[in-house]
């Protein structure tokens, strides 16, 4: 991190931050828009925010199989990323449920 720059811990996740993460506009034109809002979710979330924001992702009818431009799913994509385990057993589970 930037010597400049000041790290936030225990940030404020209220129902309107998260929710707001359904609207974020797609990586790219060639993007699938649930793909990158599972994306943004993740690279900005811990993962009791994720989970939630995952419960509303699926009560509003998004797919969480959705597909970036490389075909993978978000779960395909962090495989293996060192801290992506938790992220990875919520799409489980809410796959699965």
């Amino acid at each position: 991190m930037r010597p400049d720059k000041k790290q936030i811990t225990d940030e404020v996740w209220d129902e309107a931050r998260i929710r707001g993460f359904l609207d974020k506009a797609p990586l790219g034109a060639d993007e699938d828009p649930d793909y990158s809002a599972l994306l943004y979710a993740y690279r900005s979330m811990r993962p009791d925010d994720f989970a939630v924001f995952v419960d509303m992702f699926v009560a509003a009818g998004r797919d969480l199989e959705a597909r970036g431009r490389l075909g993978q799913t978000l779960a395909e994509t962090i495989a293996d990323h060192r801290h992506g385990a938790p992220f990875r057993e919520i799409l489980a589970a809410r796959r699965a449920g």
